[in-house]
């Protein structure tokens, strides 16, 4: 369970990671659109687990581990965005968000 404090954190992060994919990051991605779709963040609020969307995408494996093997630069434009919200600028880790798959195949089988 999240506290509300680890909500508001959450929250800030992914907009202001969407914010930066658009506009200062959009080199990543490989060619496609990268967009943030859920953050968590730990409770000592040290590790954000960040979840990317990829369209138009052919290797999405090979996006992920480019983003995380970047995630020093990623993490140093987030923290120049965010130096007056937080103390401390977490550690970042991408994770492919694989739920839009997992929705459209629980339609396919109930249309079945």
């Amino acid at each position: 369970m999240e506290t509300k404090r680890q909500e508001k954190i959450a929250r800030l992060i992914q907009k202001e990671m969407g914010l930066l994919f658009q506009k200062e990051l959009s080199h990543f991605g490989g060619g496609g659109m990268v967009t943030v779709t859920k953050a968590k963040i730990s409770s000592d609020l040290s590790v954000a687990r960040i979840y990317v969307s990829l369209l138009e995408v052919e290797d999405t494996a090979a996006v992920i581990q480019e983003l995380n093997d970047n995630n020093r630069d990623i993490r140093f434009a987030f923290g120049k965005k965010i130096k007056t919200q937080l103390r401390i600028v977490p550690h970042i880790k991408f994770f492919e968000d694989d739920s839009l798959d997992y929705y459209e195949n629980i339609e396919r089988l109930l249309n079945e």
